[in-house]
């Protein structure tokens, strides 16, 4: 195999052919990569700590959505019955989820075999077509991070069948209980998650940790934003007492946590203990900055 002549680009391959002999260069089959020799192989890797923990960010968009819609179409119609519909939209997306991992190979199980990226520029191979000589573009354009490209794709589109399936019952169920708009903005937010992994999924993979921080302390602050009075003790005795309230500081802090692990994979768990900093940094701060009483200085 080393007098086979090894191919240009970064993601030309070989193929062995059922003769034994191999194929011109070329685009590897589904489920294959080129090595450094420019030979096809299996991916057969198991997903790292951090490919699992893109994967499970990239599930939890999705899933947060739902939630954020339904509690805002429910707070216009001043309705609290509303369990129902999140712990629905929780078991569409985990649902979806589990499809997408039984139809991937190993086929029936949940466990993966991945090619683990090793560059950005794997997940754009199409922007990585040789052309020899600058004569005729070879095209080589793959999954090289399989299936960590596809498999978002299948997560979304199974978890909105379910979405368009499963719902509808639970608001015949519960008629009282207004929800149809959180299924049209269901059918609006997918499709923009969709376009948006297709173009930057290996920028997301890359800083999916730093995303999650920054949008949980953003997110943080827009919820204590809205409350009327910002003293420090209002904000926290309601944060507190308020049941609401209560759940999504404590959302908040289990997301920026899940960013802070995602980031430093386990070690120098002390980081940990900086998940409350944004609230308690707002709920002490906010006084000062309150437009009424810089207006009235």
């Amino acid at each position: 195999m080393s007098i086979i002549k090894t191919c240009p680009g970064l993601y030309c391959g070989r193929t062995e052919l059922d003769d034994g002999s191999w194929s011109e260069c070329g685009a590897c089959p589904r489920g294959f990569r080129t090595n450094a020799t420019s030979y096809c192989v299996e991916c057969i890797d198991e997903p790292t700590l951090y490919d699992w923990q893109y994967l499970g960010f990239m599930v939890l968009l999705p899933l947060v959505l739902h939630w954020f819609f339904i509690d805002m179409v429910a707070a216009e119609n001043r309705k609290t019955a509303i369990v129902g519909q999140h712990v629905c939209a929780f078991i569409e997306v985990a649902s979806g989820t589990l499809a997408a991992l039984l139809v991937l190979p190993p086929a029936g199980s949940i466990d993966l075999h991945v090619c683990s990226p090793k560059a950005l520029s794997d997940w754009y191979t199409l922007l990585h077509n040789p052309q020899p000589d600058y004569k005729e573009t070879l095209h080589c354009t793959q999954e090289a991070v399989y299936p960590l490209y596809t498999i978002i794709l299948l997560v979304y589109a199974f978890s909105l069948l379910m979405t368009v399936t499963l719902r509808p019952f639970v608001l015949v169920w519960h008629k009282a209980i207004p929800g149809k708009k959180a299924i049209y903005c269901a059918l609006y937010f997918y499709p923009i998650l969709v376009l948006t992994h297709t173009v930057a999924a290996g920028l997301i993979y890359c800083a999916f940790p730093y995303i999650i921080i920054i949008i949980s302390m953003m997110t943080s602050a827009s919820h204590f934003s809205i409350k009327m009075d910002q003293s420090a003790p209002a904000l926290l005795i309601s944060s507190v007492t308020n049941i609401r309230n209560l759940i999504i500081l404590l959302g908040h802090w289990l997301v920026h946590a899940y960013g802070i692990i995602s980031l430093t994979g386990f070690k120098e768990l002390w980081y940990l203990t900086l998940v409350p900093a944004p609230a308690l940094f707002y709920i002490l701060t906010a006084q000062f900055t309150d437009p009424m009483k810089i207006h009235n200085d």
